[in-house]
């Protein structure tokens, strides 16, 4: 993706809780607290003796209390692997947030954790016998709480950690939400199989398909009509 943009400079696509991921052309936004503290003169720079966690063009945006960008002027929105961090109440704001940055005819696209084909397997499991399915279950669906940790070292990575996933979605379940966000012409999607193009400038195979678990994920787009 290096040394790529857009075709259309004027055109806007936003891409929340990006990660390391920062493609040229894009606005990128993540909600970290590292990210701030990456950016104080003091502690940023003990946070960059070891590597540079976030790009310097990564922003500080929060979706869920909405991001500082016109409403009705994006083209594109990409959230990869983000919602399953957020409440449920909180990932239907996020969804609404979104609707109203786009643009009508822009586009929106997810990828969850595929909660359906994770609890197929897990049921494969158990009626195979196995002793530690529900174990696997909750490891690969990265829900609950296997070691509590105490101490300021815990207390810090609960503070500025956001690993845990808050609520799990399956095919039926985020269709239904985005159409009550107002979407419309909801599909199953693949890796870069948008018809706009900016879209693969910020799409990553590995996001749509979960090595470990053998799954492919929850990916989804969806249209402001």
């Amino acid at each position: 993706m290096e040394g790529r943009t857009l075709d259309e400079p004027h055109q806007i696509y936003v891409q929340y809780g990006c990660g390391q991921s920062c493609p040229a052309g894009w606005l990128n936004f993540d909600v970290s607290p590292t990210l701030r503290l990456q950016r104080l003169p003091v502690i940023g720079k003990l946070l960059r003796r070891g590597r540079i966690i976030f790009p310097d063009d990564v922003r500080f945006g929060n979706i869920v209390k909405g991001l500082p960008i016109a409403d009705g002027s994006v083209h594109g929105v990409y959230a990869s692997h983000v919602l399953e961090h957020l409440s449920r109440a909180d990932c239907h704001t996020a969804l609404n947030n979104t609707f109203r940055l786009l643009k009508s005819g822009g586009i929106f696209r997810l990828i969850v954790p595929d909660l359906e084909i994770r609890a197929q397997k897990y049921l494969e499991k158990v009626r195979a016998g196995d002793a530690e399915a529900s174990s696997w279950f909750m490891r690969n669906s990265n829900l609950g709480t296997e070691f509590r940790e105490h101490g300021l070292v815990a207390m810090a990575r609960r503070l500025f950690g956001n690993s845990a996933h808050l609520w799990m979605w399956d095919r039926i379940s985020i269709r239904k939400a985005l159409e009550n966000a107002g979407f419309t012409e909801i599909r199953q999607c693949k890796f870069n199989d948008s018809k706009d193009q900016a879209f693969r400038l910020v799409e990553d195979r590995g996001r749509f398909h979960d090595q470990f678990v053998d799954v492919e994920e929850c990916a989804m787009e969806a249209i402001k009509p």
